[in-house]
């Protein structure tokens, strides 16, 4: 089975009256509904020209598929043809966008300490993830255990101008963990160029947003990891993402245990030892990013690996519901659960 795709609610009630609008044509409050990148994404505006709004959703729409499109991890498009060529141990040449895209992985791979590691796609499809109704039964051992010896990692990239070759054939990229905080900052970015400042692109429940609704901040809600609702709740300042991963967001149950997506690249398994983890950044596909990574730490090592990411803002639930905040997520969370607390500080 599929678990819910929505890990943040967007705590917005769209306004009717135009009140605070100058422009007949403009409304306060304006959202539309996109389904794009494998999800439903909203795009939310304030005091935006009805005209202009329409158009950038528009293009925004495009954007999204161009990006599905070419990122997807296990349809044709563009990453197919990639990792054909990585798999034959053939050079690829690579366009500017895929350039920046593929290098910002391999340095927060870096910073990762490889827990987030977009290489090893081969061993997401082996786990039944390069599908859209996973359904187990979970791989053999001897099956993961043999592509865990061939060690794909970012760091088997190399790039000279705009060819791309790799070292280790066992590569196979799969964006998943990253694409999608990409493509959330590429939405932002057309909305800045188009004079919209105040906005949310909430793609699945992962968000960036910038400026605020009207004099008051944009107001997100977290989704609990074990039941309905929320756990908590916070308010954006100017230009930031909000990103979570959790292990209830795409999964298979199989004799009554259940598996999820985010794999450990260590032990070729699904993270244990955290239900979800949510990231504030003023970039989104480093949240993105950042959040696998920290899931896959766990409680014992996720603020060091945190630090190491230039992540500063950032709540850990752990298998028993505690609360694991760094200092400054700490000053910022409000907790709609009494669940107890942790704040964190670098060993």
């Amino acid at each position: 089975m599929r678990g819910p795709t929505l890990l943040v609610t967007l705590l917005i009630t769209a306004l009717i009256n135009g009140c605070g609008s100058s422009d007949i044509n403009s409304e306060p409050f304006q959202q539309s509904q996109l389904l794009a990148l494998g999800t439903l994404v909203d795009v939310s505006l304030w005091d935006v020209d009805t005209a202009q709004a329409n158009q950038a959703i528009h293009d925004i729409d495009t954007q999204l598929h161009d990006l599905h499109h070419n990122w997807h991890s296990w349809l044709p498009g563009r990453l197919h043809d990639i990792n054909a060529a990585l798999a034959k141990g053939q050079a690829i040449e690579i366009n500017d966008v895929e350039l920046k895209l593929l290098q910002q992985a391999q340095q927060l791979a870096e910073s990762s300490q490889h827990l987030f590691n977009p290489a090893i796609g081969q061993l997401i499809d082996l786990w039944g993830f390069h599908s859209d109704t996973p359904e187990g039964p979970p791989p053999a051992s001897a099956a993961i255990q043999k592509l865990l010896l061939l060690q794909p990692r970012m760091s088997n990239l190399s790039f000279d101008d705009h060819t791309l070759s790799s070292n280790n054939t066992a590569v196979q990229l799969d964006m998943g963990a990253f694409a999608k905080g990409y493509a959330v900052d590429q939405a932002i970015e057309l909305l800045k160029q188009r004079g919209i400042n105040n906005a949310i692109v909430n793609a699945g429940g992962d968000l960036r947003a910038i400026g605020q609704r009207g004099e008051r901040p944009w107001r997100i809600g977290i989704r609990h990891p074990k039941q309905p609702g929320i756990i908590a709740a916070l308010e954006t300042q100017g230009d930031e993402s909000v990103f979570t991963s959790g292990n209830y967001e795409r999964f298979f149950e199989y004799n009554g245990q259940r598996y999820h997506h985010i794999i450990d690249p260590r032990s070729g398994h699904p993270g244990s030892e955290a239900l979800a983890v949510t990231v504030i950044h003023n970039n989104a596909a480093i949240a993105d990013a950042a959040a696998t990574a920290l899931l896959i730490a766990g409680p014992k090592n996720w603020h060091n690996i945190a630090q190491q990411m230039g992540i500063h803002e950032a709540m850990l639930i752990d298998n028993e519901l505690t609360a694991h905040l760094t200092r400054a997520m700490a000053q910022r969370i409000q907790l709609q659960h009494n669940i107890n607390t942790v704040i964190e500080e670098p060993s």
